[in-house]
């Protein structure tokens, strides 16, 4: 450990002052440069692939956004650590950021640079904590996943961060937050918010998403970056697919004709990859169609580390829909 410890120290003390500025202070772009170096160099000193790091710190920050019990990232770096996990249960200062005392009550929190202080609020001592954490169980795939499930105690959360991985892995960059509209601009199709209406079939249930009309065959397309999860019959959505993106995000595709040769569960796809097209099935048993005109049942839940829920994804199509258009 502390010869890991020296070569981040050498490596982070080679970083310019201010690479680490509160990111409100950065562009995209920068920010995006300043994650991947940091990733970089973590890899570097521990063995442990990139987009390990990646993958757990974008599940965090799509974590953060979304929950009011967690305070907001101020830096780079969104993994976070509760004050009586960073500096130990038995610490009478919640807030302490001596390396000893934290040690002396248990604490995890270390000093990933070299200052002498363990900072939870610090980019590289909060990284450098966690990647000691990760290495204390191999680099291998098999150990990283069961430190994961150790450290978060739920199979959603290491499945979530494992499709980020997938993600990572195969496009080798950050940069997949690029989405398109569900169907081709060129075809005809119409829609309105249809969020939140009631439905009776089964049961009086709430409407959770957005109906886009248009004719069979209709190619559908993914919307985003993702990782297929599931992908089948239900009886309310008829052949649909489900998607998990890099914000932690479902996107939804229900009541299709059928699905793109070869598609399976596990599989990544990208914006505006053809994945079905539009149909009318459900509302009953395996190949039930024909009980509504035909149309995309489009929708979108999110993940924030406990429960999944829905919400409005109109505001999304419309804007989807806005740069699509301004491509033709």
């Amino acid at each position: 450990m502390v010869r890991l410890l020296l070569c981040v120290i050498i490596l982070f003390t080679s970083i310019p002052a201010d690479a680490f500025a509160a990111e409100k202070n950065l562009t995209d772009e920068q920010i995006y440069a300043k994650r991947q170096e940091m990733y970089n160099r973590m890899q570097s000193v521990t063995q442990i692939p990139w987009q390990y790091f990646a993958a757990v710190d974008q599940y965090e920050r799509n974590v953060r956004r979304v929950r009011r019990d967690i305070p907001k990232a101020t830096g780079v770096i969104g993994i976070y650590y509760k004050p009586e996990i960073w500096a130990g249960p038995l610490n009478p200062n919640p807030k302490d950021t001596n390396p000893s005392s934290i040690q002396f009550f248990s604490g995890v929190g270390l000093d990933g640079n070299g200052d002498g202080v363990a900072d939870s609020t610090n980019d590289e001592d909060v990284l450098y904590t966690f990647a000691t954490y990760l290495r204390t169980y191999g680099t291998d795939k098999e150990n990283l996943k069961i430190a994961l499930w150790e450290y978060y105690q739920r199979d959603k959360t290491v499945g979530l961060i494992m499709g980020h991985l997938k993600l990572y892995s195969a496009y080798d960059t950050l940069k997949l937050d690029t989405h398109a509209f569900p169907l081709p601009i060129r075809s005809n199709f119409s829609y309105r918010n249809t969020w939140g209406d009631a439905r009776g079939w089964g049961g009086r249930r709430m409407h959770e998403g957005t109906d886009i009309f248009a004719s069979y065959g209709v190619p559908v397309r993914s919307t985003c970056y993702g990782v297929i999860e599931i992908k089948g019959w239900n009886k309310f959505g008829g052949w649909r697919l489900g998607i998990r993106d890099i914000n932690n995000t479902y996107h939804y595709f229900a009541h299709l004709n059928g699905f793109a040769k070869d598609l399976e569960v596990g599989q990544v796809v990208e914006p505006g990859q053809i994945i079905g097209s539009v149909g009318s099935s459900g509302y009953g048993p395996p190949g039930t169609a024909g009980k509504f005109p035909p149309h995309l049942h489009y929708g979108m839940y999110k993940d924030n580390g406990y429960s999944e829920w829905s919400f409005d994804p109109f505001p999304h199509l419309k804007s989807w829909e806005r740069v699509d258009r301004r491509k033709r």
